[in-house]
């Protein structure tokens, strides 16, 4: 049985065009005798890069990758819209594409009429239209504004008419490309319900969406795209595992390199006391009453010098992407130029609105200095690091008991916690759920 979407060694290639001067008016750019040369493509830039791929007649198929990454450009060679540079493509049965929000609306004329000509565009008669009208305007909830003008619409009111259009023609393959992110939940629902319709009706969906969630629940194969680049193919589970993989890893060389850029300045930031700030009652400037009321940065005597922080994940390597649930090492690297007394190490966690998620130090603890000198290391070594899913900042400190700051580094490390349970707030308290024998539910399988 042939497949209902064929698609092999494509590749895409379109120009591009640098601005190199602004035309005055199309007058003065021919009486230059300019535009033809300013107009030259100064390159050619490969959205596909011989992609293969087939979908099976009655098979639901992801297409999942970064922004750019030639999702878009693959399902517009799909559907006959972009035509491929090299390879081809062969698609089995009638196609409805809901591509672009009102590709295909002129914004001038009414909803009704605008369902007439979409249906007609995608191969429907007239008579056929007329006979699916209501259920087009009743499935996108539209009964009340089908005879206003399409340029009073909203974005989501665009979306849910062009959807209604594009699944009411009967398709034998459905392309859907991201539409759904401008839905409202309850109609995000209603996609849903008719994707599953759609899939038990045997038809063909292919599917281009940044939602994994939706990808593992619906599709019996996906793809990864990387700059126009097929990574891999098949069973979605695997290939979404390995594109949050490397989505990881290339947040990690960013928040490497942030934090590269933090230290660097913390090394070099001048000696400083206490940063004054506003008082909130009095309005005067005043030093905080502690570090959590002041801004980033750095300050201290350095009698005692925070030489380098890391964060060990529980491989014993330095990262600075975690997941809930991961046993996470705080490395601080201390030195005194002089032997000390009166020290006390300090660590604040921090949400990326500043809200103090937990803060703690040695003297708090009940650990009593005896005396620092030399170089050192502190580790402060968390089991479980019980953090919903979000961007953190770190507090590092050496201070005296007092809270006269040796070395105090505010917010300047960031760190990253992903998990696929989109749980809100801050901490994720480690915890069961149980239901009485009435309750029939069963865990998904990750």
């Amino acid at each position: 049985m042939q497949p209902a979407i064929e698609v092999v060694g494509v590749t895409k290639v379109y120009r591009r065009y640098s601005r190199r001067r602004q035309f005055a008016t199309l007058k003065s750019a021919l009486l230059s005798g300019t535009m033809l040369r300013d107009l030259r493509a100064d390159e050619t830039f490969p959205a596909l890069r011989d992609v293969s791929f087939t979908v099976p007649k009655g098979a639901t198929y992801g297409v999942i990758g970064r922004n750019g990454s030639g999702k878009s450009t693959a399902l517009k060679v799909v559907a006959g819209i972009a035509k491929p540079t090299t390879g081809h493509v062969r698609v089995q049965g009638r196609v409805s594409a809901l591509i672009e929000l009102g590709a295909g609306f002129h914004p001038e004329i009414s909803g009704r009429e605008n369902v007439f000509i979409n249906g007609i565009m995608l191969g429907l008669s007239k008579r056929e239209v007329a006979r699916r009208f209501d259920e087009i305007v009743e499935f996108a909830e539209l009964r009340d504004f089908i005879d206003a003008p399409v340029k009073t619409y909203s974005s989501g009111m665009y979306m849910r008419l062009g959807f209604a259009v594009a699944i009411h023609v009967d398709p034998d393959v459905l392309l859907v490309d991201e539409v759904l992110a401008v839905g409202d939940e309850s109609f995000t629902h209603k996609c849903l319900d008719k994707f599953a319709a759609l899939r038990r009706g045997g038809k063909t969906i292919l599917l281009v969406t940044h939602s994994l969630t939706l990808v593992e629940r619906f599709c019996d194969e996906a793809l990864w795209l990387e700059a126009g680049t097929a990574q891999i193919s098949g069973d979605p589970r695997r290939v979404v595992g390995a594109y949050i993989t490397a989505v990881e890893q290339g947040e990690e060389r960013l928040l490497a390199a942030e934090n590269a850029r933090a230290r660097e300045d913390a090394a070099s930031a001048p000696v400083e006391a206490v940063p004054a700030v506003s008082d909130p009652v009095t309005g005067t400037e005043a030093p905080p009453a502690d570090g959590f009321r002041a801004a980033e940065g750095r300050w201290g005597s350095r009698e005692v010098e925070i030489a380098g922080v890391r964060l060990i994940g529980g491989d014993g390597q330095a990262a600075h992407l975690f997941h809930s649930g991961d046993a996470v090492t705080v490395e601080i690297e201390v030195r005194a130029a002089e032997p000390v007394r009166d020290f006390v190490f300090g660590i604040g966690i921090f949400n990326a609105d500043g809200v103090c998620c937990y803060g703690t130090n040695t003297d708090l603890e009940r650990f009593e200095s005896d005396e620092l000198s030399g170089s050192g290391t502190v580790s402060f070594a968390i089991e479980r690091l019980e953090l919903t899913e979000g961007t953190y900042k770190l507090d590092v400190a050496v201070h005296k008991r007092d809270g006269y700051p040796y070395d105090y580094h505010r917010l300047l490390y960031t760190f990253r916690v992903k998990s696929r349970t989109k749980d809100v707030g801050i901490y994720r308290p480690r915890h069961q759920w149980r239901f009485s024998p009435t309750i029939r539910m069963r865990p998904v399988l990750e």
